[in-house]
């Protein structure tokens, strides 16, 4: 399976306007962050939902990058986020992935958000991708 670099440099290549950083690529596992700055708040000084399924839907892609293999055309077909918590406007928001199944056609996954690694979830995300077929 392909290694970290790999994963980054292949999201620079395919997915340029990602601004997610890639910490750690397992076995069906994942954990990405994206700093946060005024872009990235809303009135109340909070994280905006948008950037938050954001993170969840790259920390999934990553977790299947690295489970897979490289494969540009996996899309996600269902994501659904529970937001748990007000997320810090001052700590980067942390996505902790791991894939609950991996199939030939479908993967299914569930990402823990954070604004801080020690404190509690800040939002829940469960998703699923679509797998192309094998040429």
């Amino acid at each position: 399976m392909p290694s970290k670099t790999e994963i980054v440099d292949f999201l620079a290549r395919e997915f340029p306007q990602n601004k997610c950083v890639v910490e750690e690529v397992g076995d069906r596992s994942a954990t990405v962050s994206h700093p946060i700055g005024p872009a990235q708040l809303r009135p109340g000084d909070t994280v905006s939902g948008p950037l938050l399924m954001a993170v969840a839907d790259v920390a999934m892609y990553v977790a299947i990058l690295g489970t897979i293999g490289l494969v540009p055309l996996a899309v996600t077909t269902s994501l659904t986020i529970n937001f748990l918590r007000k997320p810090s406007s001052r700590n980067p928001i942390t996505g902790v992935c791991r894939l609950m199944k991996v199939g030939r056609v479908l993967v299914v996954g569930e990402v823990a958000l954070f604004s801080d690694r020690n404190e509690e979830m800040v939002a829940h995300a469960v998703g699923t991708y679509s797998i192309p077929p094998k040429r």
